[in-house]
């Protein structure tokens, strides 16, 4: 393999193209401005590219500097990391950087999250919300727990929950509706969920139902805000128990059925394929099979590989049996 550029002619490279200037690279890097400029030149003569225009009072990307930078400071960053961790861990735990799904990260996650920090007040998790996959091109993120079919090329991919959803209304809406959907409910009280399209008709036709004609009811893109709209009694919408057992317990929702529908979709926790390797990670996915398997939950938990795939699928996550109790 050819030997690669220092990380010395790296960081100069990054911290000139951001701050726009040799002088001002160089007062943060604590070296002199004829330094910070070698090393550029340097690594330019090595890659055989120019990489920054050089004007008056300014310094500007290129085109291949544009493109080389995008690939380098996600990985000085990800090196500035693993140092720090290193250094400070010795190996037993650091910061894992966590994209959830949103509806999951704030009603099954989050509120299980207290126990984890006891167990392991060596991992530090930092979470952020979408909706769909993870992006891992950058190296930002160390794992992701989404929603999705598991399969991925990119990552180990290991299932953590299925989806089971019921149908559920406000005590206000029943008053006016009753208490089971049948032939006569109005097509436009079913609340759907735009990440879940598939989930009203999936559930219509396991329960034999037929409803009346009639304009579709709303949709919402997050299953939080069918949870909201059902509680202030907009509409029937089908929820997980993890997010509706407290306002079921409360009387906040009734249950219409006690038919459940299994999304084809599930939860997966994903792992790039840099980051596979990291103890920290797997310990959290193996709390998180844990937690999925416990009994107050109606999932499933087991391990399910993409193709070809190594590291923490393989040879570090090993599943709780499979339970048969049983948003985006």
């Amino acid at each position: 393999m050819t030997r690669l550029p220092s990380t010395t002619a790296l960081s100069c490279f990054e911290t000139a193209a951001r701050l726009g200037s040799f002088t001002r690279a160089a007062r943060e890097l604590q070296l002199t401005q004829a330094a910070v400029s070698r090393q550029v030149i340097g690594l330019e003569s090595r890659l055989d590219v120019s990489l920054l225009e050089r004007r008056p009072g300014a310094l500007l990307l290129t085109e291949a500097g544009r493109a080389f930078l995008a690939e380098v400071r996600p990985a000085l960053e990800r090196i500035e990391r693993a140092a720090v961790q290193a250094s400070a861990l010795k190996g037993r735990g650091g910061r894992l950087r966590l994209s959830v799904a949103s509806s999951l990260c704030n009603y099954w996650l989050i509120p299980r999250l207290p126990a984890f920090t006891r167990q392991h007040p060596e991992i530090t998790l930092d979470l952020a919300t979408r909706v769909g996959p993870a992006d891992f091109s950058g190296g930002r993120l160390d794992a992701s727990l989404e929603f999705g079919d598991g399969q991925r090329s990119d990552a180990v991919c290991t299932l953590v929950l299925t989806l089971e959803l019921r149908p559920m209304a406000s005590p206000a809406w029943v008053e006016r509706h009753g208490r089971r959907l049948s032939a006569s409910t109005p097509a436009a009280a079913l609340i759907h969920q735009s990440t879940v399209p598939e989930a009203w008709p999936g559930w219509l036709a396991a329960a034999g139902l037929k409803l009346a004609l009639g304009p579709s009811g709303p949709r919402h893109d997050q299953m939080s805000m069918a949870l909201h709209a059902a509680l202030a009694g907009l509409g029937v919408a089908l929820l997980p128990s993890f997010m509706s057992d407290e306002a079921l317990a409360a009387g906040q929702l009734l249950l219409l059925s006690p038919r459940s529908w299994r999304a084809p979709r599930a939860y997966h926790l994903a792992v790039p394929h840099h980051a596979a390797p990291l103890q920290a990670v797997s310990t959290l996915a193996q709390w998180l099979l844990v937690q999925a398997a416990g009994p107050a939950q109606t999932v499933q938990a087991h391990s399910s590989e993409t193709t070809g795939a190594s590291g923490v699928g393989q040879h570090r996550l090993r599943s709780p049996k499979r339970r048969r109790e049983g948003g985006p």
